[in-house]
C-alpha cells in the first residue's frame, strides 16, 4: 500500500494538469453546497437574534386560540381579541404594562409616486406601541406619532421609498390615507424586519383604517412586573381569559416568527439552492468520471507493467483512488473556503438588491462544513471508482501493446439496457400524467429518463455525431471532416463528455418549458374566465401589497363609460370543518364580466345567508342546489349558509362565493384583489380606460390595464424566477465546460504523435486548431441536443402531472425562441471550451510530436 502511494503521488506531481479540470468541478460544487449551507445558518441566526433583541421587553401575549387556514397557505387568519380585555389584564398582579397590538396590511407610497414593496414580504400597518420595552420597533429618530395623520416608518422602507421626516406621503390602507412622517424606527437593530415595511399609527387611527371596528386587537403584549417570570406570568393571566384566548410567553412567541421566517421563507429557499447544488454535483460526477476513465485508458501499458513486476490487482486499483482522494481532498477543502466567500459576499449583495439578509457576522456550523467536505470527497472518489476498478483488471501482457484507447459504449447489452429504461421511463411518466395523476409517480419517470439517456449515450452518439457534423465535410472541408471522426473515436467517452452538459442544459429546458406554460396557463385563464376590457389591481405577489380600497367599484360603476365594475373581495372561513377562501363580492355583477361556465340555480339571490360554490368543490363536499353548508368566520361565529348557485369555472373567481352583505358582520380589514370593469357598448377603450384611471387616482392610483396587458403582468413573476434560475444553473454549465475542456486536453495529449503527423503533412496552425475547436463543438452540439429533447420531456411531463393533480388546469407550452437561445449558448459553450486546448495543440513541436510514444 506505501508503494502504491508513493506511486499515485508522484503521478499526480507529474501529471498536475489532467486533474486540473477535475479539481475545479468538485471545487465549484462544493463552494456552492457550502455556502448555501452557510447562508441558511447565518440567516437563521440573524433573525433569531433579530427576534430575541425586539421582543426582548414582551413576557407575554393574549390572542385567540382559533386560527382558520386555507390549501396553500401555511400562516391562517386568527380571531381578533377584544381591546376591553385590557383593562382586565392590567389587575392582574404580577403585570407591569398592557398593550394592544392592531395590525393591518398597509402600503407606502414613495416620493415618486410608486408604491413600496408589495413583492412577496407583508407590508404592514399598524399602531405605534408607547411603552418602549413592548413595542418590537425602537424610535431611531423624530418622535411618536401624536396625533391623526402621523405616522412612523421603519427606517428602511423610509430610504426605499425616498422619505424623510416631516414628508407627506399616502399609505393605502387600502383606502388612501394622508400621513406625515414624524419618526424612523428600527427592528431589532436592523433598519426593519428583513423586507417587511412597517408603518405606525395612532390607536384611534390603526382602529379606523385597520380594523372592520373599534376595540379589536391582533393580540395583547404584557410585560411582567419585576421579580415575575414569563412562566410564572402566564400562569396567572390563564384563569382571567375568556373562552377562545390564550397566553403564551414572550420567547414562545418569538420564536413562533422565528419558525414562521424559517418555513415561509428560509427552508423553501435554501432547498431551492441546494437543488442547484445538486444539479451543480451531478454535472461534475460526469466531469470526474470522464478525467479518470481517459487517465486510466492512456495509463494501459503503465499499469500492465506494473501488473508484470508483480504489483497486486488491488495495489493498482488503490493507487487510482489514492489519486482521486488527494484530488477529493484538496479541491474539497478549497471548495469550503470558496462556500464561506461565497457567503460573505452574498451577505454583503442582497441587501444592496433589496433581498432581506440581516446584519451579522457570519455562523459557521460543524455541519455546514461537514456535510459539503463529505460530499465533495464521495462525489470525486465514486466517480472513480469504474476506473479504478477498470486499471485493476489490466492484464499483464498489455504492456506489449500500444497504449489503449478507450472506445467501447456502443454495446448490445448497454442498448438493450438503455431501451428497456427508456420504456419503463415513459411508463412510469405517463402514468403520472394520464393515469394517476401524480407529481411523484411522474418526478419518478423524469429520473428513469435521465439514466436512460445516460446509459444509451454511447449507443446514441455515433449516429448523432454523424449527423450533426455532416455539414462540416461542405462547410470545413478536410479539417470540419478530421474533426467529426475524432468525435467519434470513443463513443463511451464523447456521451459522458456530452452528458454533463446535457443535464445542465435538460435542466435549464425544463424551466424554460415550464415558465412558458404557466405563462400561457395564466393568459389562458384571464381570456377563458375574464370578460371585461379593463382591470384594476395593485401589482404584488406573497403577503405585500394592500389590496384595493372596496369604494372604487361602486364608483367606476357610476361612470357613463361603464356598464359593469364589480371588485373581488377576499375573505376566510370554515366550511363544514375544512378552511377555505371565500370571494366577497356581487354575484350578479361577476356572471356578467367573467365567464363561470354553466350555472345551476341562480346568482341573483344570494342574500345574506346564500353560497355560491363551484362544481368541483360541491361534488368534494357531496353539495347541491338547496343544500345547507355551515360556516365558521374568523370572529368565531357559525352560520348556516344555502347553496343556490352551482356554476362550472373557478379560475378568478374561486371556489366559494358570498356576497359583501353577508361578509361584512365578519369582516377585518376589508379590501378588493381587483376590480374587472366592462365598458358600454360603443365605448372606445382609450377613452374607457381614461375615465376609469381619473376614478382610480383618488383611490391610491392602482394599475388600470387591458385585458392582455392584465395576463401579461400576471406572469411577470416567472420572467423573474426564471432569471434568477438561470444566473444559478450557469454553475452548472461551467462545471460542463471545464469538462470538455478537460476531456479534449487529454483526448489531445494521447494523440500527440498523430498531431505532429499531421503538422508534418501540411496542417496549418490555424487548421489544427480549427479541428480541435469543431471537435468541441460537435461534442457539445450532442448534449446541448439531447438536453434540448429531454428537458422539453420534462417540461411536458411536470406540467402534465400538476395539471392532473391539482384544482388549475395548466396549458402547455413551449417557447421556440427562448430555446434557440438555450442551443446557442450550448454550442458557444462548446466552441468557448475548445479555445484552450485548441491553442496548446497548435503551439506543439512537430518533430518532438512524431517523436512521442
Amino acid at each position: 500500500m506505501n508503494a502504491a502511494l508513493r506511486l499515485s503521488l508522484s503521478s499526480l506531481r507529474a501529471h498536475k494538469r489532467r486533474f486540473a479540470g477535475t479539481f475545479f468541478a468538485v471545487f465549484l460544487g462544493v463552494a456552492f453546497l457550502a455556502g448555501t449551507m452557510v447562508m441558511g445558518d447565518t440567516l437563521r441566526a440573524s433573525f433569531d437574534s433579530m427576534f430575541g433583541e425586539a421582543t426582548s421587553g414582551t413576557d407575554a401575549v393574549v390572542r385567540s386560540t382559533d386560527v382558520i387556514t386555507t390549501p396553500g397557505e401555511a400562516l391562517g387568519v386568527r380571531q381578533p381579541v377584544d381591546t376591553a380585555l385590557v383593562s382586565t389584564l392590567q389587575r392582574v398582579p404580577g403585570v407591569a404594562a398592557v398593550a394592544p397590538t392592531i395590525q393591518g396590511a398597509g402600503q407606502l407610497v414613495g416620493a415618486d409616486g410608486k408604491p413600496v414593496g408589495g413583492q412577496g414580504p407583508p407590508t404592514l400597518a399598524g399602531n405605534w406601541i408607547t411603552d418602549p420595552q413592548l413595542n418590537p420597533y425602537r424610535l431611531a429618530e423624530g418622535r411618536a406619532p401624536a396625533k391623526s395623520g402621523e405616522v412612523v416608518v421603519n427606517r428602511g422602507a423610509a430610504e426605499k421609498a425616498g422619505l424623510k421626516i416631516g414628508d407627506t406621503t399616502t399609505l393605502r390602507t387600502p383606502a388612501p390615507v394622508k400621513v406625515t412622517v414624524v419618526g424612523l424606527a428600527t427592528f431589532g437593530g436592523a433598519d426593519g424586519m428583513g423586507q417587511v415595511t412597517f408603518t405606525g399609527m395612532t390607536q384611534a387611527d390603526a382602529e379606523k383604517y385597520l380594523t372592520a371596528r373599534p376595540g379589536q386587537a391582533a393580540s395583547i403584549q404584557l410585560r411582567a412586573a419585576s421579580g415575575v417570570g414569563e412562566k410564572e406570568l402566564v400562569d396567572r393571566l390563564t384563569p382571567v381569559l375568556p373562552k377562545g384566548v390564550e397566553a403564551i410567553t414572550g420567547q414562545e412567541s418569538a420564536q413562533e416568527n422565528t419558525d414562521m421566517i424559517s418555513s415561509q421563507f428560509l427552508s423553501i429557499f435554501t432547498t431551492f439552492l441546494l437543488v442547484f447544488s445538486g444539479v451543480a454535483l451531478l454535472v461534475a460526477t460526469f466531469s470526474i468520471h470522464n478525467t479518470f476513465a481517459i487517465v486510466v485508458a492512456q495509463r494501459t501499458r503503465e499499469n500492465a507493467l506494473l501488473r508484470a513486476l508483480g504489483a497486486s490487482r488491488r495495489q493498482v486499483t488503490a493507487s487510482t483512488l489514492v489519486e482521486a482522494s488527494v484530488v477529493a481532498v484538496a479541491a474539497s477543502a478549497a471548495g469550503l473556503a470558496g462556500g464561506v466567500g461565497i457567503a460573505a459576499g452574498l451577505q454583503a449583495l442582497f441587501p444592496a438588491i433589496g433581498f432581506p439578509f440581516p446584519d451579522g457576522d457570519l455562523v459557521i456550523k460543524a455541519l455546514s462544513m461537514a456535510v459539503p467536505l463529505a460530499v465533495g470527497i464521495a462525489v470525486c472518489v465514486g466517480s472513480a471508482l469504474l476506473p479504478a476498478a477498470r486499471a485493476g483488471r489490466t492484464a499483464p501482457l498489455a504492456a506489449l501493446r500500444e497504449t489503449s484507447v478507450d472506445a467501447s459504449g456502443a454495446s448490445r447489452v448497454r442498448a438493450v439496457t438503455g431501451m428497456g429504461l427508456a420504456a419503463l421511463a415513459v411508463a412510469v411518466a405517463l402514468t403520472g400524467v394520464l393515469v394517476t395523476p401524480s407529481v411523484w409517480l411522474a418526478g419518478l419517470g423524469a429520473f428513469l429518463a435521465l439514466v436512460a439517456f445516460v446509459v444509451l449515450g454511447p449507443v446514441a452518439s455515433s449516429g448523432a455525431v454523424r449527423m450533426l457534423g455532416s455539414p462540416l465535410d461542405r462547410l470545413r472541408g478536410v479539417t470540419g471532416g478530421l474533426a467529426r471522426r475524432n468525435a467519434l473515436r470513443s463513443p463511451k467517452r464523447t456521451a459522458a463528455t456530452a452528458s454533463a452538459l446535457m443535464i445542465g442544459v435538460a435542466v435549464v429546458s425544463l424551466f424554460t418549458v415550464f415558465g412558458a406554460s404557466l405563462k400561457a396557463t395564466m393568459d389562458q385563464t384571464v381570456s377563458r374566465s375574464f370578460a371585461g376590457d379593463v382591470a384594476v389591481s395593485t401589482p404584488s405577489f406573497g403577503a405585500g401589497g394592500s389590496g384595493l380600497s372596496p369604494a372604487l367599484a361602486p364608483a367606476l360603476q357610476r361612470l357613463p363609460e361603464v356598464d359593469t365594475a364589480v371588485g373581488l373581495g377576499h375573505g376566510v372561513a370554515q366550511v363544514d370543518g375544512s378552511g377555505r377562501a371565500l370571494t366577497v363580492t356581487d354575484p350578479a355583477a361577476l356572471a356578467r364580466t367573467f365567464d363561470l361556465g354553466t350555472v345551476q340555480g341562480s346568482l341573483r339571490d344570494l342574500g345574506t345567508d346564500g353560497i355560491a360554490i363551484t362544481k368541483k368543490e360541491a361534488d368534494r363536499q357531496h353539495l347541491t342546489t338547496g343544500d345547507t353548508a355551515r360556516l365558521t368566520f374568523t370572529d368565531g361565529k357559525k352560520q348556516d349558509f344555502t347553496v343556490r348557485a352551482v356554476y362550472g369555472q373557478s379560475e378568478l373567481a374561486g371556489d366559494y362565493v358570498i356576497t359583501r352583505a353577508a361578509w361584512a358582520p365578519h369582516r377585518t380589514q376589508d379590501s378588493d384583489t381587483l376590480v374587472a370593469v366592462s365598458f358600454r357598448s360603443g365605448v372606445d377603450t382609450a377613452a374607457g380606460k381614461a375615465a376609469v384611471e381619473k376614478v382610480a387616482a383618488r383611490y391610491g392610483d392602482p394599475q388600470v390595464q387591458t385585458r392582455d396587458d392584465y395576463a401579461q403582468s400576471s406572469a411577470g413573476g416567472i420572467d423573474m424566477m426564471l432569471t434568477l434560475v438561470y444566473a444559478l444553473l450557469a454553475l452548472a454549465v461551467l462545471i460542463a465546460l471545464l469538462g470538455i475542456a478537460n476531456t479534449l486536453t487529454l483526448a489531445l495529449h494521447e494523440r500527440t504523435r498523430e498531431l505532429g503527423l499531421l503538422r508534418a503533412v501540411g496542417q496549418t496552425r490555424s487548421q489544427l486548431r480549427a479541428m480541435v475547436r469543431w471537435e468541441s463543438v460537435l461534442v457539445a452540439a450532442f448534449g446541448t441536443v439531447g438536453g434540448l429533447g429531454l428537458g422539453a420531456f420534462l417540461g411536458w411531463v411536470l406540467v402534465k402531472a400538476s395539471d392532473g393533480a391539482s384544482d388549475s388546469a395548466f396549458a402547455f407550452a413551449i417557447p421556440p425562441g427562448r430555446l434557440a437561445v438555450v442551443a446557442l449558448v450550448g454550442l458557444a459553450a462548446g466552441a468557448l471550451a475548445g479555445l484552450r486546448p485548441a491553442r496548446r495543440a497548435a503551439r506543439l513541436d512537430i518533430l518532438r510530436a512524431i517523436a512521442t510514444e
